[in-house]
């Protein structure tokens, strides 16, 4: 019974840190968008900031980071990194990085 309990505490605090890095490096790729797409203070800046590709391969690039990064530390140790592993970090990350880069690009425009 004790190892069962140590073992859901240890799965679920993977979980936890899997989603907050996931989360964390999302938003750090809308901020690092921002900052190479430029100032964005007409709704046509903004338009041609969404359009940038660089934007789109700074997650890209954020999601692969994430993945080599579990395979080096082994995080998940035995268990199986699988594609059910791999599409939820790349869902939570394009998420992040596409809610949060929209507000700024829609605040930027506004103002």
């Amino acid at each position: 019974m004790s190892t069962e309990s140590i073992s859901d505490r240890r799965e679920h605090i993977r979980s936890i840190s899997v989603t907050a890095l996931s989360a964390l490096l999302g938003v750090a790729a809308a901020f690092a968008s921002m900052a190479i797409t430029g100032d964005v203070n007409s709704l046509e800046a903004a338009d041609a900031a969404a359009g940038d590709t660089r934007a789109l391969l700074l997650v890209v690039g954020a999601i692969l980071a994430q993945i080599i990064f579990y395979d080096v530390t082994s995080i998940y140790g035995d268990d199986e990194f699988g594609m059910k592993h791999y599409l939820y970090v790349t869902f939570m990350t394009f998420a992040f990085w596409f809610v949060v880069w929209g507000i700024m690009l829609t605040a930027g425009a506004a103002a």
